[in-house]
């Protein structure tokens, strides 16, 4: 087994004090101000109910240490450098900070100083140099007062860590880990990883998974995956509980709604793959359920090979923790082609609509749509409706007659393509615009993908808006549970996608995306009217939008439109929110990993916001761009606010803030 390294006279002694008893009891964890799991909570609120740092002295915050996100003293050798775009969020609890690494090693953290109290260092470091060099969003946490234990997952490994001293549980799986690639029922699986944090509901380790479905005409697109099924775990022994198929089997319900395309013998769920949650969940541990948001099947934007609607991908699914049986279940796109998977977990909290009360579970999504659902039976909170939406042409393809529509809260950002959407700062731009926009395939939202047209005036794809990175990706919402108020930030994006034939001489899909990108507007402005980035409060008592603020100043600076002296006009990078009693706290994202967005996406700055009206309270600059959902917690009765930097010349970095 595997041996800790401890490190830091001032760190063992938190580790004796935990020891001996002298660490807060789980009851009052929270009002110790710590950050138990990836958004705070089980309930996913990215909520912390502090107010040391409030608007009269936020700023006056200042930077009190700074940490690499693979720290030297994990290298143990190892000369692989921490990425610029690292999306570690650590968590807190008994005054340490636990992070995993771009090495495939967990650490803790103290949490005053940054130092490194202990690492854990895989025994497959050497048997296994694919342990190494990956990158996780997260770990996870579990106590039941006396024991805690830290989890992992490294690549195809689930890793169980003693909370105080980093040793492995030896009564968890093999020597404190599990092989995640058994265990698939009757599909095979050959590799497998995840990069999000597991979730412990009732003392089941929920996990989900990555099976690579994003193809290209260089990449050998295949119509026959493995599946992304979600599995619990016992956490203190490591043994399979359960297993739920996110694409329905033979005798499942949701299993009539994949057909069998006219050239294969088969129905199209014996082959299909994919469909994974690449997200956290969300657990209400009261009610013992679990939240699973589910992704594309193969692939994200031809569904030839897989007619019919396809559940349960691109689903919000309530599922038993103790047993995986299916609860409820909502499908927010039919026969996906938009890449439209649930990139984040949904919120859990309760309001109050029209007077009742309701236990509630909001998921916001790439299309800039919020759904909120009575969390206990999955009936919409406002009637979600079935409207006719554009029927394509591109040979072998189903399409979903009608797309589910939310009546309430309002989508929060652009969807589909009109011109009134173009940019109008001057007559000159707009006139570039409209040449622009002639040469692709647009139209109202879920417009379908369509082929390359190499021809003379031919079309070069659809613009699908938003595009592939929101709405709200992975950095999802933020929500105050005392108010019922959600923060969403949203990038304004849009995406050319356009089909060809596959290049790769192992593939046996029809129709592959041959690109799928961000096409900027004239003179490197924006095709369209701004916001390009911005944070958005709704609250979900009322299913209306409370204010809607630019996040940055975005391109007001262009030569093209300098003169104009135009408001903010919001930047276009993926950042999660911080909520605190009275703050919002969002930065600008990173210029680096922000694939499909514009070129100059990201800033330094990180902003706190009011909560009631959306002001600016005080911008903070930092070295890099946020990457990472940032954190706060309080420690020998001082609030820290931790966040994840980086930029395209700059390793990332833990940054930690508190007031001098």
């Amino acid at each position: 087994m595997s041996q800790p390294y401890l490190f830091s006279s001032t760190s063992i002694a938190t580790i004796l004090l935990c020891l001996l008893g002298n660490s807060p009891s789980p009851a009052s964890a929270g009002q110790q101000g710590e950050w138990l799991a990836y958004a705070s909570d089980k309930a996913s609120s990215k909520y912390a109910p502090l107010d040391q740092i409030n608007a009269g002295n936020v700023s006056d915050l200042e930077i009190v240490w700074r940490q690499s996100t693979i720290p030297d003293v994990t290298r143990q050798g190892n000369s692989l450098r921490p990425p610029a775009a690292s999306q570690n969020t650590p968590l807190m609890a008994d005054g340490l900070l636990y992070i995993s690494t771009a090495l495939g090693t967990v650490a803790a953290l103290d949490a005053i100083t940054g130092e490194v109290v202990w690492f854990d260092v895989p025994p497959s470091n050497s048997a296994d140099p694919q342990q190494r060099g990956f990158a996780t969003r997260g770990v996870g946490y579990w106590t039941d007062g006396d024991d805690a234990r830290v989890l992992a997952v490294i690549r195809s490994r689930l890793i169980s860590l003693d909370a105080r001293t980093g040793m492995r549980d030896p009564n968890f799986g093999d020597g404190g880990s599990v092989n995640l690639i058994e265990g698939y029922d009757d599909r095979t699986v050959e590799s497998f990883q995840w990069r999000s944090a597991p979730l412990v509901v009732n003392d089941v380790i929920i996990i989900g998974s990555i099976i690579g479905d994003i193809v290209s005409s260089t990449m050998p697109a295949l119509k026959e995956m493995p599946p992304g099924d979600v599995r619990g775990f016992d956490v203190r022994t490591g043994e399979q509980l359960w297993i739920f198929h996110t694409i329905a089997r033979e005798g499942e319900p949701g299993n009539e709604t994949w057909l069998t395309d006219l050239d294969e013998d088969r129905a199209s769920w014996e082959y299909t793959g994919n469909t994974n949650m690449w997200a956290s969940p969300s657990g209400d541990e009261e009610l013992g359920y679990v939240y699973v948001p589910l992704s594309t099947p193969t692939s994200d934007y031809y569904g030839g090979h897989r007619p019919g609607d396809n559940l349960f991908a691109e689903s919000l699914v309530c599922l038993d923790a103790k047993t995986g049986e299916r609860i409820w279940h909502f499908q927010a796109v039919h026969h996906g082609l938009w890449d439209y998977d649930f990139p984040a977990a949904p919120t859990l909290l309760d309001i109050t609509v029209n007077g009742r009360p309701i236990k509630a579970v909001a998921i916001t999504s790439k299309q800039a749509f919020t759904y909120v659902f009575d969390r206990v039976t999955g009936e919409p909170v406002w009637p979600i409706e079935e409207r006719p939406v554009p029927q394509g042409n591109v040979p072998g393809e189903w399409y979903a007659e009608t797309q589910p529509f939310p009546t309430k809260p309002p989508a929060y950002d652009q969807q589909g393509v009109t011109l009134d959407d173009l940019i109008d700062f001057t007559p000159a731009l707009r006139q570039e615009a409209l040449a622009i926009l002639d040469d692709y395939v647009w139209g109202p939202f879920f417009t379908p993908p369509t082929l390359i047209d190499e021809t003379s005036g031919g079309t070069k794809g659809t613009f699908v808006v938003p595009g592939l990175v929101g709405g709200t990706d992975w950095n999802g919402a933020g929500a105050d549970p005392e108010t019922g108020i959600l923060y969403v930030p949203s990038v304004h994006s849009g995406t050319v996608v356009g089909l060809a034939r596959s290049e790769h001489p192992r593939s046996d899909v029809d129709w592959v995306m041959k690109n799928a990108r961000h096409i900027p507007g004239p003179q490197g402005l924006p095709l369209f009217k701004p916001p390009y980035g911005r944070l958005v409060a709704i609250d979900l008592n009322e299913g209306s939008i409370l204010w809607t603020v630019p996040n940055g100043d975005g391109p007001r600076d262009h030569p093209a439109i300098r003169h104009l002296d135009l408001p903010p006009l919001g930047q276009g990078g993926r950042a999660a929110p911080l909520v605190t009693k009275s703050l919002v706290f969002l930065g600008e994202g990173a210029n680096a990993g922000a694939a499909f967005l514009p070129a100059g996406s990201g800033g330094k700055t990180f902003r706190a916001f009011n909560k009631s009206t959306g002001d600016i309270v005080t911008e903070i600059e930092l070295p890099g761009g946020t990457t990472a959902a940032p954190i706060s917690y309080m420690v020998n009765g001082k609030q820290y606010i931790v966040v994840t930097v980086g930029w395209s010349d700059m390793e990332s970095e833990y940054i930690a803030l508190a007031l001098p």
